[in-house]
């Protein structure tokens, strides 16, 4: 890859060239839908510079070829003096755009006489593309396929032609030198080009099996890797033997070192602290140079950064800009990269760090604000003074604290941010108090699991149920029972199983649930306004919540406990005879801690009946809450 040669080229600059299309690659497929979409994008891009926007792109997405030597040339019978490219990937974009040409060539009166040349080795009646045209028939796959793009090409202009100026579209595919009328029309023919990436010295079956049967395409930095890795970035290569030898090392180094970023962005657990869900492109250092561009760190000049557009390869052509500049440095703009990729791996390594800006991307808070403070703040400790403000200010936006979040149950989802805060807090105070153990001095480290955190849809869902669940009928009574089913002996179980069976619901109703109701404050009774507050929210994913519902405390406790262990456990079936409890692997396990630790009682001083949350235990966990937040006021 190091000696490719890579960079973009106009449409118009490609007029002329020879492309030979060799049998390796399957042939030309494209729907009339992916036709319409180029011409579309084609037609778009004209109106553009109709509007005097002459400075935005339209990229051709990139053509990967290889330049034929005399052997090869000879094996595919084309003519020794003649230059040829082996097209090894963007032949279907290839013979679209060389169909809309001939096409535009036989309607527009001075259109240009010369477009490119392809030949195909797998058909002999594929001569060259376009002389070949008119002898094509339907018979064979590829004839059909270019066919039928011809009729939706003729089609679309038909119907096209109030919305889009052929001559528009035209002058977008010409070569320069035919229709130079002024300086706007020479500005277009520039800027519809491809990726021109030529490989040198690799075999091009390899490079096609990567990148279309490995389905590792060429992204922003895979051809952003070509540039960095251009032996011409690290001398003239006219130095003594050990010059030459030096420049190697330093051009492996960052190859062993791009390889060593890419690695580790990776791995979901240090990529989702960063981002959300969703990134889609094979490589993931993409995001790092597209920052780097983005803030203009390597300080181009305006009319340059206004000149290399706006669309999914404009990162790509910024570093190209840079690398055609006197001023380029392979050392300087590596050793950008780096810093980082480094200030990332610290955020993830440090306790603090990693919670806190884990926690404001979540809030979406951007890098490149968080990267800026970092740098800015030129200590760790002031750096953090920092991460707390900010994710106090977060905070401050919530439901009002005097108030215990107090909310209409409508809009509780505002209350989501803090429970998550909680649960960040509630880990990091876990960790530091055993770096604090004289014995220990280290801490278990175990980190809020953004990772899957990012993987779940998050809900802020009631405690005690938001129903009043009266037990008056024997219908509300059974339901009951089954609820409560779980968290009872194996004796007062039996008891209910036989109640089912006996039809002596009432009896055994009365029975269990005297039984069940000597706790402290066990069976008082909350008001709408107090079950709407944050003493009666806990976080949980969707996936949990569709069997969780209105079920009362004892059952939402058992659903919890067995999905930490894996399981899915239904709210209990009532059946003529018995009580039928399905029990299922879980879809997932990961259960925010201070939701576990809700369900388990944790934050009550003294011990409180297990079949119902109480306004005692609401209380101790709204003051756990408060006492998180004061963390953030420490230095």
């Amino acid at each position: 890859m190091a000696d490719n040669k890579i960079k973009p080229i106009a449409l118009a600059e490609i007029l002329g060239c020879n492309f030979y299309i060799p049998s390796y690659q399957r042939g030309y497929r494209w729907t009339s839908q992916q036709v319409e979409d180029l011409l579309n994008d084609l037609g778009e891009f004209a109106q553009k510079v109709d509007r005097g926007q002459i400075k935005t792109y339209y990229c051709l997405q990139p053509l990967v070829v290889k330049e034929m030597n005399k052997c090869e040339k000879s094996k595919a019978d084309l003519k020794q003096d003649e230059t040829w490219f082996e097209v090894i990937d963007g032949q279907q974009r290839l013979t679209t755009l060389l169909l809309i040409m001939n096409f535009l060539r036989k309607i527009i009166y001075r259109y240009p006489t010369e477009t490119f040349r392809i030949k195909y080795q797998r058909y002999q009646e594929i001569e060259d593309l376009e002389s070949s045209l008119s002898e094509l028939s339907d018979d064979t796959i590829d004839g059909y396929h270019i066919l039928r793009t011809q009729e939706t090409i003729t089609n679309w202009f038909e119907r096209k032609s109030d919305i889009y100026d052929w001559g528009d579209i035209a002058k977008a595919l010409t070569k320069v030198d035919y229709m130079a009328e002024n300086d706007q029309i020479r500005d277009v023919a520039k800027n519809v080009r491809f990726i021109w990436y030529e490989s040198v010295n690799e075999d091009p079956i390899k490079v096609f099996t990567r990148l279309n049967i490995g389905k590792i395409s060429l992204t922003n930095a895979e051809l952003i890797k070509a540039l960095f890795l251009n032996i011409s970035n690290f001398g003239d290569g006219k130095g003594d033997e050990r010059d030459q030898n030096v420049s190697k090392l330093r051009q492996q180094e960052i190859g062993a070192q791009w390889d060593e970023i890419e690695y580790t962005l990776q791995n979901d657990e240090f990529w989702l602290f960063l981002h959300s869900k969703g990134y889609d492109r094979p490589t993931r250092i993409d995001f790092i140079f597209d920052m780097i561009c983005d803030a203009n760190e390597l300080n181009l000049a305006d009319s340059v950064l206004e000149e290399i557009g706006s669309d999914q390869q404009r990162t790509f052509r910024y570093f190209y800009e840079y690398f055609q500049s006197p001023k380029a440095d392979i050392t300087e703009v590596w050793d950008l990269v780096l810093s980082y990729f480094r200030a990332f791996k610290e955020w993830y390594d440090d306790l603090n760090f990693y919670h806190y800006i884990g926690f404001l991307v979540e809030q979406e808070h951007t890098l490149a604000d968080i990267i800026w403070h970092w740098r800015g703040s030129g200590d760790k400790a002031v750096f953090l003074k920092w991460l707390k403000k900010e994710t106090k200010g977060v905070l401050d936006n919530c439901p009002d604290l005097d108030y215990q979040y107090k909310t209409d149950g409508s809009d509780k989802r505002k209350c989501l941010p803090i429970l998550l805060f909680h649960n960040i807090q509630t880990v990091i105070n876990r960790n530091r108090i055993q770096i604090e153990n004289d014995r220990y001095g280290l801490g278990t480290f175990y980190k809020y699991p953004f990772h899957l955190h990012k993987l779940e849809n998050w809900h802020v869902e009631h405690i005690n149920s938001n129903t009043e669940n009266p037990e008056e009928s024997q219908d509300t009574r059974q339901e009951w029972l089954v609820n409560v089913y779980w968290s009872l002996d194996q004796e007062d179980r039996e008891s209910i199983k036989s109640a089912f069976e006996n039809k002596d619901i009432d009896n055994c109703y009365e029975k269990i649930k005297e039984k069940v109701s000597d706790g402290p404050k066990a069976n008082e009774e909350w008001t709408p306004e107090e079950k709407n507050r944050i003493w009666n929210y806990a976080l949980l994913d969707s996936v949990t919540n569709q069997g969780y519902g209105n079920a009362i405390f004892p059952a939402k406790r058992r659903i919890i406990i067995g999905k930490e262990k894996g399981k899915r456990y239904e709210i209990p079936a009532i059946s003529r005879k018995t009580v039928k409890f399905e029990e299922r692997n879980g879809k997932s396990s990961f259960v925010a801690p201070c939701t576990l630790q809700v369900f388990l009682k944790y934050f009550s001083a003294s011990s409180t009946d297990n079949n119902y949350w109480t306004i005692p235990d609401g209380e101790a966990y709204v003051q756990d809450i408060h006492e998180c937040i004061k963390k953030l006021d420490e230095d």
